[in-house]
């Protein structure tokens, strides 16, 4: 194994043809792009009309025939895929996927059809790619820009700065989830238009004066909402250039006239688009007025674009979850020198058993230091049981560049850091993630164990073998005789390891 996992990570070259696939709560979107010297073309898009967020339920699981038109789509984009290595292809699910049951069975699905992974991103996260998609369509400029992208369930509002965001939201409301509150009956009257409007605006309210204060100078929006509302309005002449506030007020006007759904004869209005365009224009005039936005831009780029580049920024040693990394441990105030000594050591005994426990993928050894350099992370909250504190904080959390699985699995490696083995939060991590997680999650231990007494003095390198889960640690002659606390401690650990069917034999 390379010695350091973050600069193996970053070291993977890219493959020199990629693909994102976006399933959102309308629409799956897939690009597939030829990247090279920083630049991407894109080659392939495909886009299916599944509206995903129409079959959720309120117990949080799928209606089976939205499900199986889902799992269809996935099948078509999984031929186009076949053939493409691992780790050419990422696929995020946005808010319907977010809000599944734990136990649905539909992403395993998924990930069958596509043929690859499948990550399920939180809210700010989905904002930092959208932003990232967006400001590669721009051209350079030192203004402060706010981008604008309805989803089918969720709407996301960013502030930023040339290639970063400052300011990032991911508020409850869609195009999809605001036609079935609002105009499920097919009839768009004045005040079902009025009650859609002041549900977003209430959604808006929260972050309203946050970003009114931290200002913009140009407004530009992302989706294929915002899409069809600025071909709406070019089509009919009342706006030339994206969406003027005027342009979407009389839009807003014209629908309610219309009075149903069915009767909708708008030009330049795509006839799948047509069951959930009356709420996207709500969520898109509630963000205008609660705002204050008089003109929108539009990009071409959005969400799927953002996961191209953020693969080629990684592979050009630029981690967006480094840095994450980096902050937190600086914000908690976290030991760097004694996280860096726990990481060190994880990462020696990891490279012991790397092969025979199938640990290595370099993402293993880079969930492992990351959890290594965030073990105390709870210890700024308080000292007893901070190991809670820290995985609830990493749980919970928005860590820019992390996906909802991978801070699943931090938080679970510092939980279980120490004290009781985390038997039950293990069971409940992705499928096939578990087992990895258990072990990753014993080495941590082991190593944490080891600098027990956070001393700068070298500590002796013990011999580590392991034949299954049976593991022996061999110590110089008489060290732990010389070190009894370490042996009483190494006693203890067998006994709580053992709740986890790992013998730990030392000597």
């Amino acid at each position: 194994m390379i010695e350091d996992p973050v600069q193996a990570a970053v070291e993977t070259m890219l493959p020199e043809v990629v693909a994102a696939v976006d399933l959102g709560s309308n629409s799956f979107h897939m690009i597939v792009a030829r990247i090279g010297n920083g630049h991407m073309q894109v080659t392939d898009r495909l886009k299916e009309m599944v509206r995903l967020g129409e079959g959720l339920g309120e117990d949080k699981r799928l209606d089976p025939q939205v499900a199986e038109r889902a799992l269809a789509c996935l099948e078509r984009f999984g031929q186009r895929l076949r053939g493409f290595p691992l780790g050419s292809v990422r696929a995020v699910g946005t808010n319907t996927l977010r809000q599944l049951a734990p136990d649905s069975d539909f992403l395993p699905r998924a990930e069958a059809a596509l043929g690859h992974p499948i990550e399920v991103i939180a809210g700010r996260e989905e904002a930092r790619l959208i932003y990232l998609g967006v400001a590669h369509d721009l051209a350079a400029g030192t203004e402060r820009r706010l981008v604008v992208d309805i989803g089918g369930g969720s709407t996301e509002i960013i502030i930023g700065l040339g290639f970063s965001p400052r300011l990032r939201e991911s508020l409850y409301m869609g195009c999809v989830d605001m036609s079935r509150r609002h105009f499920a009956d097919g009839r768009i009257t004045a005040r079902a238009m009025e009650k859609a409007e002041l549900t977003g605006a209430l959604e808006v309210r929260p972050v309203r004066e946050l970003f009114r204060r931290t200002g913009w100078q140009t407004a530009v929006g992302s989706s294929g909402t915002i899409k069809s509302i600025a071909a709406v309005v070019a089509a009919e002449g009342w706006c030339e250039d994206g969406i003027s506030a005027t342009a979407l007020l009389r839009l807003r006007e014209v629908l309610v006239e219309t009075g149903r759904i069915s009767a909708i004869t708008l030009k330049g209005l795509a006839e799948e688009r047509k069951p959930v365009f009356a709420g996207g224009v709500a969520v898109l005039r509630s963000v205008f007025e609660t705002l204050g936005i008089q003109h929108l831009q539009v990009s071409e780029y959005a969400l799927r674009e953002g996961l191209i580049y953020e693969m080629m920024g990684r592979s050009q040693h630029v981690d967006v979850r480094e840095r994450t990394v980096e902050t937190l441990g600086r914000h908690f105030q976290i030991d760097q020198d004694h996280a860096q000594r726990v990481r060190a050591t994880a990462l020696a005994l990891l490279r012991r058993l790397a092969a025979p426990w199938s640990l290595q993928d370099p993402n293993h050894g880079l969930m492992l230091a990351w959890a290594a350099r965030l073990h105390e992370i709870g210890v700024m909250v308080a000292h007893s049981q901070y190991q809670k504190h820290g995985a609830y904080l990493l749980r919970n959390a928005d860590l820019a560049g992390f996906t909802r699985p991978e801070q699943m699995l931090l938080a679970v490696l510092v939980l279980g850091h120490r004290r009781k083995f985390p038997v039950q939060e293990l069971a409940v991590l992705p499928q096939g993630t578990g087992e990895t997680a258990r072990r990753l999650c014993i080495i941590l231990r082991l190593a944490v164990l080891l600098h027990r007494g956070r001393s700068s003095e070298s500590k002796p390198d013990p011999t580590l073998t392991t034949e299954g889960d049976n593991l022996v640690l061999s110590f110089p002659d008489d060290w732990l005789a010389d070190h009894p606390l370490t042996r009483l401690e190494l006693e203890e650990e067998a006994e709580r390891l053992a709740s986890a069917g790992i013998r730990l034999g030392f000597g």
